[in-house]
């Protein structure tokens, strides 16, 4: 069985809509639901070479509880996380019967 964590965080998602700035259509990013309860854990240095994605980027895995919120997610969404955008690259389900998603994320690092 995998173990949650603590969910010490608070994390925002937000989630695309495309918009028109008078000159094209551009795509923008806003708050998405209410923050949500997270616990976060970074993808090692070891882990990201193993996969070929040495790069200026951070990884971390973030857990959250499901709801009908979360099960709602998709990598087309991003999160925010103490000031830091997050793109997601993909999203789990942990323990099974829809208790814990894991969500892998990345932002840059510059």
């Amino acid at each position: 069985m995998a173990n949650a964590g603590k969910m010490d965080r608070r994390v925002q998602f937000q989630r695309a809509t495309i918009t028109d700035d008078g000159f094209s259509s551009v795509e923008t990013f806003a708050n998405h639901g209410s923050p949500v309860w997270a616990s976060k854990n970074d993808v090692s240095d070891g882990e990201k070479w193993r996969a070929d994605q040495v790069s200026a980027v951070i990884s971390a895995r973030f857990q959250v509880r499901y709801s009908t919120f979360t099960a709602d997610l998709t990598p087309a969404d991003r999160l925010v996380y103490s000031g830091t955008s997050y793109d997601i690259n993909g999203i789990k389900e942990l323990e099974g019967r829809k208790r814990i998603f894991e969500i892998t994320a990345a932002a840059r690092a510059d």
